[in-house]
């Protein structure tokens, strides 16, 4: 029997699988033993071919040479990060390693282990087929949740052949294909017309400007919202064995006034008047836990609870925190776990429970509202896995916590409350006083992260009692603008389409609203955001997201209207989600996205022309971070790097951006470190990764070298 070889997504998950085969020896660039191979890529190891590549006309941007549509997409090797014109050193050997393995007589079977979604698999497809050539062995693909031990091995025995995966594949190409096609050519195009100057082009894409547009709306809605006065009646009231309670006047339904007037007519009939109990209300109410996480539901509660957190930060962490084995696959959008999974739930619950001191009151039960396959898209809601973490960094820790405890809580009790209702009538007054009291009688599941249940205790007053008034007084309110979105309120919107709506209001609904009908994935909206705020069309302020005057310009200008609307964008992540399930064909979708590109450009060309972008050759003033250790002069924070202002009458003192030295341990240098430097001549820096992949802090100088007129870096440990 030959040789099986396993292609991972990454190192850290290739480890993951050769610890789960104990598999121990490493050469260069993949692991071997007990009858296996495993190899990696660097997530995407080719990318589509840049419209030069196809033809060389299109290096410069003329408006005649758009729309542009390749008759046959092509891959390269991905680009080095560093500089486009080059490929990527390391990607390219890698490829080379996985090509030479796949070869080898010995191997007999192939398995792609990339991650399960549309991403991971053209990452596996993209390297195995590399340039449309079909491997002479049987390709199977590991779907798998988590990269514990007993999931690895599980998974190998019902491995499933590649070629079941051809939706996947196609929607994953389609949108790869559609994204490339849209961006190239409207990017390009809207530069043309609506840029002056030369520098970043302005971004245009298919999820990146109605996630725009939510955000303008809503900063218009504020900016056109005219406030209104209103006004409440308030009264204190008094039970016979001087007890106090609160009312708040109602009539016709209403407690919010338009006329001051009107209420302090009622106010003065009803002063020194007795009043009577008139119909007391007690009912016990369930809250239960709130659903498990996905993706979107994990970032809005993390960037929500804790400051300086972003959806991306959210997903970087839990996505270190699944390559690391201790939680399930975080890219899903699923609220619910499959109702396969109900036995290894049970154990997993076990471990957990068992060092809580509440955990008598921890009983697992296989409820609807934890499993359920209707609610499933894909994968499964994010819940821990059995392995319990021993070393966790804070911010891992942080998203694990509320992983966990989220978990914990499904199989907590219900909590319970006991809501009284009661209305107090005054004589001479056509309307009543309502008062609303809440209990909490069973703390259940908030037990588990020590929420506290706001109380408000009423007096112990049957029907027909008679209360005597203390105190009333008519209050002024004003109407509240609209909040500005967060990263929590537009993850909502994003997933649900602009399809807002209560958790409670329809359980069913919560878990399957339209399902595959968003804008975006799980996966992608966290770097929607990012892009956002890295293109200049939002700031941030707090919480709070704000749309920038670019951004505003972009929204009323751009004349392709489809592309802010959610509907259109929705619609789109749909056909794809369709494509994924088999029900729609790949050619139909592209054949929509390039007539619809075709169109565009032309709706641009002929469209008003407007500069909404001026990018003026002096740039900003470079910030000054600190006197220059050669000359004396100002040291500023320039493109390439860290420079002196007098490099015109030849100091030579730099520190580049894209340091080599500092590029082998994984660390670029920052303004914080340039300015320590600068002023203490060393810094203190943390997180270097040593070439074993081990972390390490140290201290860095930056000195003269002895025989040039150039700078060295010395690292120094503590002693």
């Amino acid at each position: 029997m030959g040789l099986t070889l396993i292609l991972a997504e990454k190192p850290s998950v290739a480890k993951n699988i050769a610890d789960a085969l104990k598999i121990k020896s490493k050469q260069d660039g993949y692991f071997e033993g007990n009858n296996y191979i495993i190899t990696w890529a660097f997530g995407h190891l080719v990318q589509l071919y840049d419209a030069k590549d196809y033809d060389s006309k299109m290096a410069r941007w003329k408006m005649d040479n758009f729309p542009f549509i390749p008759s046959d997409f092509k891959y390269k090797v991905k680009s080095n990060p560093r500089n486009r014109q080059q490929s990527d050193g390391g990607a390219a050997k890698q490829l080379k390693t996985i090509h030479y393995l796949m070869k080898r007589n010995d191997v007999d079977m192939i398995i792609s282990a990339c991650d399960y979604d549309r991403e991971g698999q053209i990452i596996g497809d993209s390297i195995i087929y590399r340039g449309g050539k079909k491997p002479n062995k049987e390709v199977y693909r590991l779907l798998l949740n988590e990269w514990t031990q007993a999931e690895v091995l599980q998974g190998l025995e019902k491995i499933t052949s590649n070629e079941t995966m051809k939706p996947l594949r196609d929607a994953g190409v389609s949108r790869q294909w559609a994204d490339w096609v849209i961006g190239i050519n409207l990017m390009s195009v809207a530069t043309l017309k609506y840029q002056k100057g030369k520098g970043k082009a302005l971004n245009i894409g298919r999820v990146l400007l109605p996630t725009l547009k939510i955000i303008y709306d809503r900063d218009k809605e504020i900016e056109n919202f005219v406030p209104e006065d209103y006004f409440k009646l308030n009264a204190t009231f008094q039970t016979k064995d001087e007890q106090q309670y609160q009312g708040t006047y109602v009539e016709d339904n209403k407690e919010k006034f338009k006329k001051k007037e009107d209420l302090e007519t009622i106010h003065d009939a009803i002063q020194h008047k007795q009043g009577s109990i008139i119909d007391k209300q007690v009912e016990k109410k369930k809250e239960f836990a709130p659903f498990l996480f996905n993706l979107s539901n994990l970032q809005g509660y993390i960037t929500n609870k804790y400051k300086g957190w972003t959806s991306d930060k959210v997903l970087k962490v839990a996505q270190s925190l699944y390559e690391k084995k201790f939680i399930t696959y975080p890219r899903t959008s699923s609220t619910a776990l499959e109702e396969s999974l109900v036995g290894k739930t049970a154990k997993v619950l076990q471990i957990h429970a068992e060092d809580l001191p509440y955990k008598d009151e921890i009983k697992f039960m296989k409820t609807k509202r934890v499993f359920n396959n209707a609610k499933v898209e894909s994968h499964s809601a994010i819940i821990p896995t059995y392995l319990k973490p021993k070393r966790l960094t804070s911010d891992e820790q942080m998203v694990y916590t509320a992983i966990k405890n989220r978990f914990i809580m499904q199989f907590m009790p219900v909590a319970e409350y006991e809501e009284t209702k009661l209305t107090t009538k005054v004589e001479n007054v056509k309307g009543v006083f309502a008062s609303k009291g809440k209990v909490q009688l069973v703390e259940g599941w908030k037990k588990v992260e020590n929420i506290v249940s706001k109380e408000t205790v009423l007096p112990l007053v049957q029907i027909k009692d008679s209360v005597s008034l203390l105190d009333s007084e008519v209050t002024s309110h004003v109407t509240k603008p609209p909040k500005h979105h967060t990263e929590r309120t537009l993850l909502r919107l994003m997933e649900t389409c602009g399809k807002s709506f209560k958790e409670d209001e329809n359980e069913e609904l919560t878990g399957s609203i339209l399902t595959g009908f968003s804008i975006g994935t799980p996966a992608t909206r966290a770097e929607t955001i990012k892009k956002l705020k890295d293109v200049g069309y939002i700031s941030t302020q707090g919480k709070n997201l704000l749309c920038t005057q670019l951004g505003q310009k972009l929204v009323e200008t751009f004349p392709v209207k489809d592309l802010f609307d959610l509907e259109f964008t929705g619609r789109l992540e749909k056909v794809l989600s369709d494509i994924q399930k088999g029900t729609v064909s790949k050619k139909e979708f592209l054949h929509f996205i390039f007539s619809f590109t075709n169109e565009s450009v032309e709706t641009i060309k002929s469209g008003k022309d407007e500069i909404i972008n001026e990018i003026t050759a002096t740039g900003k003033m470079n910030e000054v971070l600190g006197t220059c250790p050669e000359c004396g002069g100002k040291i500023t924070d320039g493109y390439k790097g860290f420079g002196c202002s007098n490099w015109k009458s030849g100091c030579k003192f730099m520190i580049w951006k894209n340091d080599k030295y500092l590029a082998t341990m994984k660390k670029k240098p920052t303004k914080t470190l340039v300015k320590n430097l600068l002023k203490n001549k060393k810094a203190y820096v943390k997180g270097f990764t040593s070439k074993k992949g081990k972390k390490f802090n140290a201290y860095l100088r930056y000195e003269k070298n002895s025989n040039n007129d150039y700078y060295s870096w010395k690292m120094e440990f503590k002693k």
